[in-house]
């Protein structure tokens, strides 16, 4: 009888994580679809990254809101709207046709993305909070270690999928066009949908909410400083990675299967890091002494690496092409050790009441992160080209650092003091 919660919890586990990686396969391939879709459009690279705007900005709201409401209706509640949401907002953006005017145009697929963005981050968050909840149901000995398993394989078997995700939207694209992969992509959803209802308890991860907007923002000071640094971490890489990178493959010579191949391909390795990085990081009993100055020394590193690249660029500009794929290679190991170091943080540090609320609050940040990433990208790529958008990156993850010096080395409760030093 003692096994059943532990059982239970391994199960759901799993139904969660499966879920997220249909999610997770669409998501990527509507990125590639919408980008080169417009691209071939002769759309600027700043009107590219605008078409993300909202799709990032979405999420703010999404993930802040949606812990609370997972934590109030329960987790697979706000499974059911994340993925319902989608697939509306696949439908809605296959209305759109090229021969649409711009001023219609621009404005219908900004708000069909702003939906998607939702629906993502509603998901995301519904699903990272279920690790909690059901790590809560097999505490041991292990506890720690095995959230830190748990957390780094749901995350880089995500980010795998989604490298997957640009490799079929790129393939679907270019297969079957626009419309038609839209609706596939909606019809497979909609099974996936089916799936969690018929599969998953109601009432999964249903606890004590906060009742006033105060409560909502008391965050303890791990997951406040954890917050900030994952808005540098996340816009450090969408800074150069959304536009940037594609537009200037691109430019360099290289077809749109080549650079969605890329993409999907780096995509992929970083999640196999990401799984990876317990491997990587000594652990410790407590779960938080030897982890946080793991994140300090693994943000110095990643800090340096936009920093070397605009100097190998500057050197060898006719290869340039090489350079960067070179230089995203080693930017994407340590990038995908510090993601996932901080998507272990923040459960360790989140409150077990209220984690749902925390995750929230923390992917609230990680969507603020991608949408100054995301409109920097475009930006910068137009004003500078790949050097401003390296410049870009090097000082948010300086910003990044410096957060995780302040990181607690101990889990502090809300509303406790700070603990001297």
């Amino acid at each position: 009888m003692a096994s059943a919660p532990a059982t239970s919890g391994v199960r759901n586990y799993a139904i969660v994580t499966a879920a997220y990686w249909g999610f997770t396969l669409t998501d990527g391939a509507l990125r590639m679809i919408v980008l080169f879709t417009f691209f071939k459009l002769g759309y600027s690279p700043f009107t590219l990254a605008f078409l993300f705007v909202l799709y990032e900005a979405a999420g703010i709201g999404a993930n802040f809101i949606g812990g609370w409401l997972a934590g109030r209706y329960g987790i697979t509640r706000m499974l059911t709207v994340g993925l319902t949401t989608q697939i509306s907002g696949f439908l809605i953006l296959s209305a759109v046709s090229p021969s649409w005017e711009t001023a219609l145009l621009v404005p219908w697929v900004v708000a069909a993305q702003g939906i998607c963005g939702v629906a993502k981050d509603l998901t995301k968050t519904a699903s990272k909070s279920a690790i909690k909840v059901t790590e809560a149901d097999a505490k041991g000995a292990n506890a720690n270690t095995r959230l830190f398993r748990w957390v780094a394989w749901f995350t880089g078997s995500k980010n795998a999928m989604k490298g997957f995700g640009f490799l079929l939207g790129g393939a679907l694209l270019e297969l079957i066009g626009f419309r038609p992969a839209l609706w596939l992509m909606a019809g497979a959803l909609a099974l996936v949908l089916v799936g969690v209802v018929a599969s998953l308890p109601p009432m999964l991860g249903k606890a004590k909410s906060s009742k006033s907007m105060k409560e909502l923002f008391a965050k303890n000071r791990g997951v406040n400083l954890l917050a900030l640094a994952r808005v540098a971490l996340f816009g450090a890489r969408d800074v150069w990675f959304v536009v940037g990178v594609p537009v200037f493959l691109y430019a360099s010579g290289w077809t749109f299967i080549m650079v969605g191949g890329f993409l999907a391909l780096w995509t992929i390795g970083y999640g196999v890091v990401q799984a990876a990085a317990p491997a990587v990081v000594t652990r410790s009993p407590d779960g938080l002494s030897r982890e946080v100055p793991a994140a300090r020394w693994w943000a110095l590193a990643l800090a340096l690496v936009p920093v070397a690249m605009a100097g190998w660029l500057a050197l060898a500009p006719p290869h340039a092409d090489f350079v960067l794929v070179a230089g995203l290679s080693i930017f994407g190991f340590a990038f995908a050790v510090n993601s996932s170091l901080h998507s272990y943080l923040i459960l360790a540090y989140a409150g077990s009441e209220k984690a749902a609320e925390d995750v929230g609050f923390y992917y609230a940040a990680n969507a603020a992160g991608r949408f100054i990433g995301t409109l920097s990208s475009g930006l910068l790529y137009q004003v500078g080209g790949i050097y401003a958008c390296l410049g870009g990156s090097a000082l948010m993850l300086a910003i990044c650092f410096g957060t995780t010096l302040l990181l607690p080395l101990h889990a502090q409760p809300m509303g406790a003091p700070a603990p001297s030093r």
